[in-house]
């Protein structure tokens, strides 16, 4: 029997006049507000509605660690030169900037510990589901097996079926993680992996070239490979394969995505080779101000709500986003009706619109092991 996505496009011609019409009776009266306006369009598409609610919003962040940051990979930008682990505790101390901006936009923050090489005790913020203790080397071999690959996408899933609210921010962190997304980017988009990787005037020629270098000669062991699960496993990244299951279940819920960084952008495009739709649910923010991400964003052909000039952890302009998002939202469900926008009017235009059955589980593109 073929598979079916379980991710359903959001494409609605219907749907989206009665949008844009809305939103034109609203301007009459109050003005134009600009880019909002797409963008509140958008989140009626994802949800199917003249009305988009938005519900409690989850700041996902997954840590991993990469085998092949021992041949010298440098810590991420944002990450102040501090290994994996210091960067979890200090999310779960709430030491960081990006802890404060979610609190104070009650956003919950929670930490996937999905492999990082050190154990952390028990906290309210860190949810275990590491598949192993780091990937392995992918210049030597294949960073994870396709076993792991696909046991961290079913328990990326498995978080994406229990998320209590409808918005979900997504970032990654880990020394490599952000190499590791360069080199799943690049194979999956056939553009050059330079293009993927955090570079600028401050980082030095030869450390750049020190890491071109490296992921050269891992493009090179690995250059057979296509397939998107067999691209995730060859690279790396657990963090990646459990972020592109949660994409992927939140995505068939029609769940608004907020894709925050490099790792992100690479675990989003794995999920796409595998439902395409999916990305019809994201928007995309920015933390860092690199070349790398700029690429990425390309990728999508989509570009960051935000240009804060930030070089901060993933993660953190997702809740400074958050705001935008739900103010845009805000316009179509919570301003009052104006003019010749009744009640009526809306509900005789809800009823002209299918509304929205979510998907029966059929066969997964992952395999029944996912059920």
């Amino acid at each position: 029997m073929a598979n079916r996505s379980l991710v359903s496009p959001t494409a609605n011609p219907l749907l989206e006049k009665a949008l844009a019409d809305k939103l034109m009776r609203r301007s009459e009266v109050g003005g134009s507000l600009g880019e909002l306006e797409p963008l509140a369009i958008r989140l009626g598409l994802m949800q199917n509605t003249l009305k988009p609610r938005l519900k409690a919003p989850q700041l996902l962040v997954f840590a991993a660690d990469h085998g092949i940051a021992v041949d010298g990979i440098q810590p991420p930008p944002g990450q102040g030169g501090r290994v994996t682990v210091d960067t979890v505790r200090m999310l779960l101390a709430q030491q960081l900037p990006v802890t404060a901006f979610a609190r104070s936009q009650h956003i919950d923050l929670t930490v996937v510990d999905c492999g990082m090489a050190e154990n952390l005790p028990p906290n309210d913020r860190l949810m275990m589901r590491k598949i192993a203790h780091g990937t392995r080397n992918a210049r030597t071999g294949v960073a994870m097996t396709l076993e792991q690959a696909h046991a961290g996408m079913r328990a990326g899933m498995e978080i994406g079926d229990k998320l209590r609210g409808n918005v979900t921010l997504l970032a990654g962190v880990g020394v490599g993680s952000h190499e590791s997304a360069a080199l799943v980017l690049s194979r999956l988009s056939d553009r050059p992996v330079r293009d993927f990787i955090v570079s600028g005037p401050h980082m030095e020629p030869e450390l750049q070239g020190h890491l071109l270098g490296l992921l050269s000669a891992v493009q090179t062991r690995h250059r057979h490979v296509a397939e998107p699960i067999e691209v995730l496993a060859a690279f790396g990244g657990f963090e990646l394969a459990v972020m592109a299951g949660v994409m992927l279940m939140a995505a068939s819920k029609r769940h608004l995505l907020v894709v925050d960084g490099v790792p992100a952008c690479a675990a989003l495009l794995v999920a796409s080779r595998i439902a395409q739709p999916v990305t019809d649910y994201c928007l995309f923010c920015r933390s860092h101000n690199h070349h790398g991400l700029d690429q990425a964003l390309n990728v999508f052909q989509s570009a960051a709500l935000l240009e804060l000039g930030m070089d901060s952890t993933d993660g953190t302009g997702a809740t400074l986003v958050w705001p935008l998002v739900k103010s845009a939202g805000a316009l179509l469900s919570e301003v009052a009706n104006l003019g010749d926008d009744t009640p009526v009017a809306a509900d005789a235009a809800s009823e002209a619109i299918e509304p929205f059955a979510p998907p029966t589980l059929e066969p997964s593109p992952f395999g029944d092991a996912l059920y």
